[in-house]
């Protein structure tokens, strides 16, 4: 075990392994949301107590997101006569976009990071934002007033929520003293498994959070029964499944990463004598592992809210909750605690 170690950290010295590491995080973000996608059917089944596809493939229905897949490729894209078509074809890229750039900062290591920005936390809360201006482009670019009104939410979703979801990482901030997403998880090194001073911050950005990729029970934007999927309405074929599931399930996962680091240590062991360079990836994706499997609990669990109910807890609750976690940080940070 020494002497795999010692090999695995000799590649790890090498620049071309780690420019190959940085490239490999982009390309498997497709192959991810597969799987995770395949997960998700499997806790709903369990949930619910649904059978669920148990036959694509033979074993436990594992071929089931595949044979998704292939639906959507042999699905005919349609573009409405109505709609603005450059407007349109472009949307499934800039909502993928946005959602992948996210991994760009996220530590699965200290030398395991495509980019180590100095404002990392605000460049990653920056571009998850840009998925959203995706769909007001569907929602506009349709001619369809279904699609348009699930764009509106959206834009109302993401002003309520948007807010708490960065107080919720100033906090985090604070306590570290740094905006870099590897000084953040190096600072949580007292804490190890959960960086309990920010116990409320990651209440407060969990629930945020899930509102921002809109999973139930913040799903309001693309109700199927009320409007139709929203936005995406008049989308078929490939530029639905990219445009929708894949983005989804992309900023799904981002965001849990987020979560990793802000709050789990990130890529930190349970206990200081497994801090091995090599495993600390294998720490970070069952950390990331544990948050998307509690999301897919909570999405097949709770129904979905009502328009108004979902703004009043956002300006109600949230918003003065995150405002009171800062000053509760802050009076943390004054003293020898953190």
């Amino acid at each position: 075990m020494p002497d795999l170690l010692q090999l695995l950290e000799t590649l790890l010295a090498n620049p071309w392994v780690i420019l190959g590491i940085k490239l490999s995080v982009l390309l498997i973000l497709l192959p991810a949301t597969l799987v995770v996608g395949y997960v998700e059917l499997k806790v709903m089944a369990h949930i619910q107590h649904r059978l669920g596809p148990m036959y694509p493939g033979g074993f436990h229905g594992w071929a089931q997101t595949l044979a998704d897949g292939i639906k959507f490729i042999q699905k005919e894209d349609i573009i409405p006569r109505a709609a603005d078509r450059m407007v349109f074809a472009a949307v499934p890229f800039l909502t993928m976009m946005g959602a992948a750039l996210a991994f760009v900062v996220i530590p699965v290591g200290p030398q395991w990071i495509i980019e180590d920005l100095e404002v990392g936390i605000f460049y990653a809360l920056a571009v998850s934002s840009i998925g959203v201006i995706g769909v007001l482009m569907a929602g506009w670019a349709s001619a369809n007033k279904y699609s348009l009104v699930g764009a509106l939410r959206m834009a109302g979703q993401l002003i309520a929520y948007e807010l708490p979801l960065v107080l919720a990482a100033a906090a985090v901030v604070m306590q570290a003293g740094s905006m870099s997403m590897v000084d953040i998880v190096e600072s949580q090194r007292p804490f190890w498994l959960f960086n309990w001073p920010q116990g409320l911050s990651f209440v407060i950005f969990m629930v945020a959070a899930t509102a921002e990729v809109v999973r139930p029970p913040f799903d309001m934007p693309i109700a199927e029964a009320e409007i139709i999927t929203g936005a995406f309405t008049e989308y078929s074929g490939m530029r639905f499944a990219f445009g929708l599931f894949a983005a989804e399930y992309i900023a799904f996962i981002a965001l849990s990463a987020l979560a990793t680091t802000l709050f789990l240590g990130g890529y930190l062991p349970p206990i200081p004598a497994l801090d091995w360079e090599p495993l600390r990836p294998l720490w970070f994706l069952l950390k990331t592992s544990s948050i998307l499997f509690v999301l897919m609990w909570v999405r097949w669990t709770y129904p979905r809210l009502r328009e108004d109910q979902l703004q009043r807890f956002a300006w109600k609750v949230l918003v003065p909750l995150s405002l009171a976690n800062i000053f509760f940080v802050g009076a943390l940070k004054l003293t020898p605690i953190i």
